[in-house]
């Protein structure tokens, strides 16, 4: 009897000393620690945002993106080094102002998951960036793409909106067509293309038509097919014009709405260019640029410039209309 009682007071011990505990640990006054996750902690914590953060940190745009209802496309380290930032040190050496607005360019000034996303190609959406601020994003049976950049990871949940990772990053258009091919820092590339567009008189309604994609050849796509500016000037103005048309299509269409096989038209009617998807790039072929069982593609070395008035895929070879 007297081992049952020991082992019973042992009993109502422990469990009186369960029920304080129990009892103390649900107190109506005992703080509930809430770990911060907004937008803000969330590129500032990952390790694949260090380019991003430091981006964020030198536009001072951390506080902002610590509050509201947003959606950031954000770019990881992978996305920063493909489009030329190769470390921290190249992004501080972009001038702040040119560094908020590319980062205003990535943001949408509401909560928008990727179901909320429209099925269909090159939606706009007003970003905060004020000025030529709209993007355009395609959800397919491929995903979600913004301005050709691929969203590879979506619905990252934060406290004040959502992350979607984008694969490069965006830049804002600071002009038109024409603006790109005559007077951006990558000119001399397109010293015979700007003649070409000069030559045939077609600079003004370039730069005035909206919703085109160009396929821009470079000098070396001139030379690739033995175009000098000689050749150039021996040409009429209506056989450039049907040149340049033929690498025209009436449509803004980055690099993720073409699909392999495709026939895309051109401004030269009834002429259209076929299209290549792989998963080395994208390739178009003009008809004149196919010679019995030869073939001579156009490789995209640099796809989905935006600009005002359209999209530019910079090609490596001349595209050769239907004779």
């Amino acid at each position: 009897m007297r081992f049952l009682s020991s082992k019973h007071s042992l009993l109502a011990g422990s469990l009186l000393l369960l029920t304080t505990l129990f009892t103390s640990s649900c107190k109506k006054d005992d703080p509930v620690v809430v770990t911060p996750k907004t937008i803000t902690d969330i590129v500032g914590t990952s390790p694949d945002f260090t380019l991003l953060k430091a981006a964020v940190v030198r536009a001072g745009l951390a506080d902002a993106l610590k509050t509201g209802s947003l959606t950031v496309f954000a770019p990881n380290d992978a996305a920063f080094k493909a489009s030329g930032f190769a470390d921290v040190a190249a992004i501080n050496a972009v001038p702040v102002a040119l560094l908020t607005s590319i980062l205003q360019y990535h943001v949408l000034g509401s909560k928008v998951p990727a179901s909320a996303i429209p099925t269909a190609a090159n939606t706009p959406q007003q970003t905060l960036l004020a000025t030529n601020g709209r993007v355009f994003i395609t959800k397919d049976a491929n995903g979600v793409s913004v301005n050709g950049k691929k969203v590879i990871t979506a619905d990252v949940a934060a406290d004040n909106g959502v992350i979607h990772v984008i694969n490069g990053v965006l830049m804002p258009p600071a002009g038109s067509v024409v603006d790109l091919v005559t007077t951006s820092p990558s000119a001399p590339s397109f010293t015979l293309l700007t003649q070409a567009v000069l030559r045939a008189g077609l600079a003004t309604s370039l730069a005035s038509t909206t919703g085109v994609t160009i396929f821009a050849p470079t000098d070396a796509a001139f030379a690739a097919e033995s175009i000098t500016a000689a050749t150039i000037n021996s040409l009429t103005p209506a056989q450039l014009t049907r040149i340049l048309q033929y690498h025209i299509v009436p449509a803004t269409v980055f690099s993720t709405n073409l699909t392999d096989g495709q026939s895309a038209p051109t401004l030269l009617t009834g002429a259209t260019l076929k299209v290549g998807v792989s998963a080395t790039g994208v390739t178009v072929t003009g008809t004149g640029n196919i010679t019995g069982t030869t073939t001579r593609a156009s490789k995209v070395i640099t796809p989905n410039i935006l600009t005002t008035t359209g999209v530019v895929h910079v090609i490596d070879r001349l595209l050769l209309p239907p004779a």
